[in-house]
């Protein structure tokens, strides 16, 4: 039966503190008289604007963006698609699903706060509809002004903090996710059997994000020559980034397809001028194959920095720079000569992008730490005795002191090193080197058979 509630004074606009509300009223009233919504008294805060359906039918019509709430009688019958407004078809469902209507509206009205309307003696059926997806409910029999008010305004508040903890959670996923997928595209380094250290550094100048436009891989090749390659690709968005996996993942294939020197970046440079996003976008690189034998290798540069060799006993000093070539995708019938360098017996050779040497330095920032700059700060670091990852992490931590704080452009630094006394201890090859940890969420356990990837 239609639940009759007594009127109260209307409140005008003025008086009200939090603005009207909108409310849809769907009952079975089959005696014609409409169930009787009162507007809120000032002290309640709030007016309330009725509608009201008869039907779903009709509930379907009046339910528009404005309606903030809907009062839904849970003994409405679910009816068929084709019922005139005026009268009423026979139900689809059995009394059994006395929650069909309920799970219509929330079906159809998915932004909307719900309350459930139903008769005193129904407790079981009421909770049953708060569990299904409606805000609140009510019964008949103890419906006044004050209770339909609070009722009301908390329906909707409950709605909308169960809309933001909703939007939350879909977020955390999709950042889970995103993680996920950044760190499986990240290089397992391919060395077994190759007696060459490895660690790696990589830290995104993107916030929140765990893959830049810096790129790195490292392969070693059935004959036995270790191929090296590191690169940036212009900008810091997830297009570069993507773009800059891409990059990788030919880099390798093409590797392994036996391409070396200008060939193979001849090819690469064709993979960035069909995947970039437009032809202002390039990359540079610096790619090393070193000699099985592991005392000479074959260097490649793309407008790239270049590498940094410490011999042993020896302080550290850059690789000849003047034979490079220009970046990839800058010049469409460009080359890359490969110039032969000599590393020697012992040697550590360190590959990076150009975020680790364009951080500030010097008072007020105005100057650039540039190579010469880390040259220096990683010599003060060998002379400490710092090895590997350890060597690394001390790098990246100081430049950025020097710089004030977080640097804004991706870094990525990869070391590989030769040691003919350890490697003689440890049987023909050198122990694998531990990733270094990084201010990042850990990366999942690399296979047992290949040099574990460094961790974001």
């Amino acid at each position: 039966m239609p639940v009759p509630v007594p009127q109260q004074r209307s409140v005008p606009a003025a008086e009200t503190s939090h603005g009207d509300l909108t409310l849809l009223v769907i009952e079975d009233d089959p005696a014609g008289t409409a169930i009787t919504v009162p507007e809120l008294s000032a002290a309640a805060g709030t007016r309330v604007r009725i509608r009201t359906a008869r039907n779903l039918t009709e509930a379907a019509r009046l339910l528009t963006d404005d309606v903030d709430c809907i009062l839904l009688d849970l003994a409405l019958p679910v009816t068929g698609p084709g019922e005139p407004d005026s009268g009423r078809a026979e139900p689809l469902f059995e009394r059994a699903d006395e929650l069909a209507a309920l799970t219509h509206v929330l079906r159809i009205a998915p932004l909307h706060a719900v309350l459930a309307l139903t008769a005193e003696d129904d407790t079981e059926l009421a909770a049953e509809a708060v569990r299904v997806g409606a805000q609140d409910y009510l019964f008949r029999g103890e419906l006044d002004a004050r209770v339909l008010s609070r009722a009301i305004r908390y329906a909707v508040e409950r709605k909308r903090a169960d809309m933001a903890q909703h939007q939350l959670t879909e977020s955390r996923l999709r950042a889970q996710e995103n993680a996920r997928l950044e760190r499986g595209l990240l290089p397992t380094p391919l060395l077994e059997g190759s007696g060459l250290s490895f660690a790696a550094r990589y830290r995104p100048g993107r916030s929140r994000a765990l893959l830049g436009g810096d790129f790195y891989d490292v392969v070693r090749t059935p004959d036995g020559t270790v191929h090296a390659m590191i690169g940036d690709v212009c900008g810091h968005g997830p297009d570069e980034a993507a773009l800059g996996v891409e990059l990788r993942i030919a880099w390798r294939a093409l590797t392994l397809a036996g391409l070396c020197g200008d060939e193979l970046l001849s090819t690469l440079q064709q993979v960035l001028e069909h995947e970039r996003q437009s032809e202002e976008i390039f990359a540079t690189l610096c790619t090393v194959d070193i000699a099985p034998d592991g005392r000479r290798a074959g260097l490649c540069l793309a407008g790239h920095p270049a590498p940094l060799l410490a011999r042993h006993g020896r302080p550290a000093r850059l690789l000849p720079y003047e034979d490079g070539g220009p970046a990839l995708g800058l010049l469409p019938r460009a080359r890359w000569p490969r110039r032969q360098v000599e590393l020697g017996g012992a040697w550590s050779l360190m590959m990076y992008t150009d975020g680790l040497i364009e951080g500030r330095v010097g008072t007020g920032g105005s100057e650039r730490l540039g190579q010469d700059g880390m040259v220096a700060m990683i010599n003060g670091r060998l002379t400490e005795g710092l090895t590997g990852d350890e060597l690394l992490e001390t790098a990246v931590a100081e430049v950025r002191e020097l710089n004030g704080g977080e640097l804004t452009d991706d870094v990525a630094v990869l070391l590989l090193g030769r040691d003919p006394e350890r490697i003689r201890r440890w049987g023909g090859s050198a122990p694998r080197s531990h990733p270094a940890s990084v201010d990042r969420p850990p990366s999942p356990p690399a296979r047992a058979a290949r040099a574990q990837r460094p961790p974001l």
